[in-house]
């Protein structure tokens, strides 16, 4: 199994501060995750900055596509992206057009399986449909009722898709280990860098027990 990647959530609403925080975690880090909100306030213009000013980095837009996923995917990629987000929930036409969008681009599109009911089908159906990540994401208010995204990792591991997998859902250093044994291709991690008193450091951590894990 290759190196896991490592996903920088950037979650700021502010851009220089997401810039910023970007320029202290890049040496750590492989994914630049520009967050939905993020997204949603600061626009295509974020993907050009950190495009132009990290160019060995990857970039995912978190657009959490519900509807329209060629049309609304499309100029993110054109600005950079190198990962687009759609819902599982949207259905298959939906997803079908984010996976058109980024396969226009030479791209990625991932699955979010946020409050997906069926995480296996839907993985199955996307995955057949040209999918190339699945996202296992445990959002806030499912961390706040105590989940974790363990047994939905193991449920898709456990099909052998040949897609990366990528865990989302309140990761940090005491459990980063446990998420790329359980077969996560993709870590993701936000508040356990971003709210750490040096972000530098939390990911210099993030990164060296990541690359210590034995699987």
């Amino acid at each position: 199994m290759a190196r896991p990647l490592i996903q920088m959530a950037l979650d700021s609403l502010d851009f220089d501060a997401t810039v910023a925080l970007a320029e202290q975690v890049a040496p750590h880090v492989d994914i630049f995750e520009i967050g939905t909100p993020c997204i949603k306030h600061n626009g295509v213009n974020l993907v050009k900055a950190l495009r132009a000013k990290f160019p060995d980095k990857l970039i995912l837009v978190d657009l959490k596509t519900m509807d329209a996923g060629e049309y609304e995917a499309t100029p993110f990629y054109a600005a950079g992206a190198d990962i687009c987000t759609v819902l599982g929930v949207s259905g298959l036409a939906t997803c079908m057009g984010v996976i058109k969008a980024a396969n226009a681009f030479g791209a990625e599109a991932q699955i979010d399986l946020i409050n997906v009911e069926d995480k296996v089908a839907c993985a199955r159906a996307t995955f057949e449909a040209g999918a190339h990540i699945m996202g296992i994401h445990t959002g806030l208010d499912a961390q706040a009722a105590g989940h974790t995204p363990f047994s939905d990792l193991n449920d898709i591991a456990r099909l052998g898709l040949n897609v990366r997998i990528s865990v989302a859902g309140g990761i940090k250093a005491a459990t980063v280990q446990d998420v790329v044994k359980s077969g996560a291709n993709i870590i993701v991690v936000g508040a356990a860098i971003y709210g750490a008193p040096s972000p530098a450091e939390a990911a210099r951590e993030i990164r060296e027990l990541v690359d210590a894990t034995e699987v």
